[in-house]
């Protein structure tokens, strides 16, 4: 099968696969608190057959996300399967890269199967490191505890390199920038302000709700320098280490600096549809395709004109924008 590219000469090499779109949180910036799951699950085998097709194309990362993954029974087995799979290099093939994306409310009692069944690294959401502030963001009360836990169980089982996202929406958390930077320092993880982008269920994004990439540099120099590190072009975040080199943050700026220019990525909600772009205002069935009967290799050419459909950026802030045909919670993370 060919390896995938777009019309603009973007290699995508990267996959994420939504197993869900329930979840057992309802924060602020993401849900209305009144809608869950709409889209539904597919089994697992469907999931890893296009996994397998995609990475005959060039795929070498898959990351599962939701809604939130660990809420589906089975996620370990279907990490194991994943595993086996192999891409190509003329030489037996390589293991994938294979990551997951989780609120960290379950994560303690799974973090160990996890890494045993083959998955290499944990990204957790985390939006404050107060529990009260934690709450109130989340509306889950007594869950900052559950998610403390999981990411401490993470990092003893090697799951890494371990990432903890904070979403940054003011008038919520923009005052734990620096409290971040000290969690980041003192338990050992690397963690990530996001820029808050229109994708939250109650459409409330305006530019004024964003802290910025410079805001949050600005910020957190007022606690200890930072030394920015190089990172590769399709990476999201851009990377900073503390000046005496104990800590690590990264900062992932769609809203203010854009790195549509070099993405690498493609998502699969999980009701089967591929999406070129987080802000697409379309979908396409790919799980259609094989009720259909479709084989591996009709599969493979329905992809590739799918990513040649891909958008060339997105258009946050701009008087053409046209907000994303689902929310966060049902496009997968």
């Amino acid at each position: 099968m060919a390896a995938l590219h777009d019309k603009f000469g973007r290699a995508i090499t990267d996959l994420r696969i939504s197993i869900t779109d329930r979840c057992n949180y309802k924060c602020v910036y993401c849900r209305t608190g009144n809608e869950g799951a709409l889209y539904g699950d597919l089994p697992f085998e469907d999931y890893l057959r296009m996994a397998r097709v995609l990475v005959g194309m060039g795929i070498t990362k898959v990351r599962l996300t939701g809604g939130e993954p660990l809420l589906r029974k089975g996620v370990v087995e279907f990490v194991g399967e994943l595993a086996k799979l192999r891409r190509p290099n003329g030489s037996g093939g390589e293991a994938l890269d294979i990551a997951l994306t989780t609120n960290g409310h379950m994560l303690a009692e799974m973090a160990q199967p996890l890494k045993d069944a083959g998955l290499s690294r944990v990204t957790v959401s985390m939006d404050a490191v107060d529990p009260d502030r934690f709450a109130r963001i989340t509306r889950v009360p007594n869950g900052y505890d559950h998610v403390l836990a999981g990411i401490r169980a993470a990092r003893r089982a090697g799951l890494w390199p371990l990432k903890v996202n904070c979403v940054l929406m003011r008038g919520f958390n923009e005052d734990q920038i620096i409290p971040f930077g000290m969690f980041a320092r003192e338990e050992g993880v690397t963690v990530r302000f996001i820029e808050f982008m229109p994708l939250e269920e109650g459409r409330t994004w305006a530019p004024s709700t964003v802290v910025t990439l410079d805001e949050i540099l600005a910020r957190m120099a007022e606690y200890r320098p930072l030394v920015e590190i190089p990172h590769a072009r399709s990476e999201t975040a851009r990377r900073y280490r503390f000046e005496d080199g104990v800590g690590e943050i990264g900062i992932i700026a769609p809203v203010s600096h854009p790195f549509c220019g070099h993405c690498s990525r493609i998502r699969i909600t999980s009701d089967g549809k591929i999406r070129t772009c987080l802000f697409s205002v379309w979908d396409h069935d790919l799980h259609a395709q094989m009720r259909r009967g479709a084989t591996d290799d009709e599969l493979a050419e329905f992809i590739h004109g799918v990513v040649q459909k891909k958008e060339e950026r997105h258009h946050i802030g701009e008087a053409d924008f046209v907000p994303a045909s689902r929310t966060m919670v049902h496009i997968g993370g």
